[in-house]
């Protein structure tokens, strides 16, 4: 066993070296420095590994950038809300950017809540759902000052109307002690269900928090008990009461909102919309093939991870509704993929929140029967917390892959592990792919027109401790199973970082949240406001195809017909020879997770200039929306993009 540990080593130490002589230079100071940065500047390095720039934004525009989604007007959304600031969400001081990366041109967006940790995805017309958010942020044990915790509040009378009660509603013990609530909440009717000779009631429920009027450990309670509420008299003071459980000072963790806003491309601002059934913070968002969204997971008011509940929001009615026939417990943020079948895919990656022993094992997800069936055969197991996952190009192979992840919490664990797994096998299995240079935690994952996968940022401890970001990136291509060098990333990118694919085929990478700002962890970390820009060897070959006109509009199972050239460098547009067609759906990704790209193969045949393209009939293959439209040569170079829509 020895003996194979250290061919493994040598390996990894092999790849390692490898990347730090094509990317460090020789080590005799500023002379090496200089060699190295003529060499990423030559064409052949570019031609061969990609490119990284980096891009700082006007002063006034500088985010905290935690969500980022790609509009279909090739504009860019950046969501920080609070940005991970107390003071910014004690302040009420909420941001949003809109970046144009054709001109580098920017406006701020008016945020009206703390969209910071929220979920989100598109609906078909584009407009971005923006669902959950930060109700308050956790508060240490050593820093609570007063006795808190949930209190249901019940109403058992079928009769009466909804009840708002204010932020501050006064919550009495039977043991005299006062506490408030730290948001409105609303109360409905109970529910009255007659029947021949009778009626049942059932009472109507909703969760607060509540912390003590007064602070000290004099408000603690670890007996349950019923609360009255201030305010009510008669049969309201009899019909409405809170209980609780216990009243403590042990730490406060974030808390959820109900809050859903939907971001319009065109009008480029906010609207909001009813409110989630649940309160989410950490939720994941996935867009379903019948246009409606799911929502799962997250943190609730109370800072609990939600038990299970599943809800869906419908675009027609621009509502939510419970789906109390989809019982299923996730950890905080899970990577969760539709499938050829209608499936949810559950890839094990997930961040943030959730203990060891529950919603840890990946696997199928029926939402037909609400059945789950798991998917064996994953190494590291245990490290899949902060890992990454995508969806390979095409979606028609149904390969999924998961990349790197790390210990639970605070954990310095994380794992090279890299895996596939064929969703449309019988039984799915995952397989070992080829290893990573080092473990990484946070990685982002981009798909690229030329149907590599991007690999890139991360970090091999918790929040880059000690100094341990990743400037290694990778290319890996599915066709192959293969994995290679690309350009390092200057910046490093761990906690609340993005990246995504723009039109013109180049990615970007915002965020990071470092704890730390030394490799001794005694300098606080700042977040990284920057932005780098990768451009991948493609863009260094000199003839791009051009899609030069074609409708806009597509129809599912039909046929579209494009007009194709190729344009090299300083020559006249020519006609094309084109080796591959697709569309990409853009991203919206946060904390390193993007259950939004999709990459679609098109069968085509060409005349001449003019392409003509076979539209797929399944939604669950190509869900209705908008798309990028790619087209490349035979040696992988992509043409800019061209928006479409898939009615």
């Amino acid at each position: 066993m020895q003996r194979t540990r250290d061919r493994r080593v040598a390996a990894v130490s092999a790849l390692v070296l490898g990347v730090l002589g094509i990317n460090a230079g020789p080590a005799v100071g500023g002379v090496q420095l200089g060699y190295h940065e003529w060499k990423v500047r030559t064409h052949d390095y570019k031609a061969a590994y990609g490119s990284w720039s980096t891009f700082e934004l006007p002063q006034q525009y500088r985010v905290n950038a935690i969500h980022a989604a790609l509009l279909n007007t090739g504009k860019v959304l950046i969501v920080a809300g609070s940005g991970n600031d107390r003071e910014n969400f004690e302040a009420g001081t909420f941001r949003s950017i809109v970046w144009d990366p054709a001109d580098d041109t920017f406006e701020e967006i008016p945020t009206p809540e703390d969209m910071f940790c929220s979920g989100h995805a598109f609906l078909s017309d584009g407009r971005l759902v923006v669902a959950g958010g930060t109700q308050r942020y956790e508060i240490l044990a050593g820093d609570v000052t007063r006795a808190a915790g949930a209190i249901t509040v019940k109403n058992e009378d079928p009769d009466a109307q909804a009840m708002t009660f204010p932020k501050g509603t006064v919550f009495t013990s039977p043991q005299g002690v006062e506490y408030r609530s730290t948001n409105e909440f609303v109360l409905p009717p109970a529910h009255k269900m007659e029947f021949e000779g009778g009626a049942t009631v059932h009472a109507s429920e909703v969760v607060v928090w509540a912390e003590a009027v007064q602070e000290g450990a004099a408000a603690v309670s670890t007996t349950p008990g019923q609360y009255s509420i201030a305010g009510l008299h008669g049969d309201q003071q009899r019909n409405v009461y809170g209980l609780a459980q216990k009243m403590t000072m042990d730490k406060q963790d974030y808390q959820g909102t109900q809050s859903t806003y939907v971001f319009d491309p065109a009008t480029e601002r906010y609207s909001r919309v009813a409110d989630m059934k649940y309160k989410r913070w950490y939720p994941t968002v996935v867009p379903l093939a019948d246009g409606t969204l799911l929502a799962s997971s997250g943190l609730d008011g109370t800072g609990q991870v939600l038990t299970g509940q599943t809800e869906v929001f419908d675009p027609a009615t621009m509502t939510w509704a419970e789906r109390t026939d989809l019982e299923r417990y996730f950890p905080t943020y899970p990577w969760l993929y539709p499938t050829a079948d209608g499936r949810l895919f559950y890839s094990g990656s997930n961040t943030g929140y959730g203990p060891a022993d529950a919603g840890r094992q990946p696997g199928l997800w029926d939402l037909k029967d609400n059945s789950f069936a798991p998917v064996p055969g994953l190494r590291d197991a245990d490290l899949l917390e902060t890992s990454g996952s995508i969806m390979l190009p095409p979606v028609q192979k149904q390969t999924a892959m998961v990349v790197g992840g790390g210990g639970i919490g605070e954990s310095p664990r994380s794992s090279d592990r890299t895996a596939t797994v064929d969703l449309s096998a019988k039984e799915p299995v995952y397989v070992d792919g080829p290893r990573l240079p080092e473990g990484t935690r946070y990685p982002n994952l981009v798909n690229l027109p030329d149907d590599t996968t991007l690999i890139t940022g991360g970090s091999s401890d918790y929040r880059g401790k000690f100094a341990s970001d990743n400037h290694t990136s990778l290319l890996y291509d599915a066709a192959s199973g293969t994995m290679r060098q690309a350009a390092s990333q200057r910046i490093g990118r761990n906690y609340h970082s993005e990246a995504l694919l723009l039109p013109d085929g180049r990615v970007i990478t915002l965020g990071s949240d470092p704890l730390f700002a030394d490799d001794k962890d005694s300098i606080e970390g700042t977040f990284e406001q920057r932005i780098e820009i990768y451009s991948p060897p493609y863009l260094f070959d000199g003839k791009q195809p051009a899609i030069t006109a074609g409708p806009e509009e597509l129809v599912r199972g039909g046929r579209a017909s494009y007009t194709v050239a190729e344009t090299p460098a300083g020559s006249s547009a020519g006609t094309s020879s084109i080796a591959t067609a697709k569309l990409m759906r853009p991203s919206a990704v946060t904390h390193a997770t993007d259950v939004e790209q999709r990459t679609v193969a098109l069968d085509f045949t060409q005349t001449g200039d003019q392409l003509h393209l076979s539209i797929p009939q399944d939604a669950n293959i190509a869900p209705s929306g908008w798309y990028m439209l790619f087209v490349t040569t035979g040696s992988g170079v992509p043409s800019q993009a061209r928006w479409v829509h898939l009615s």
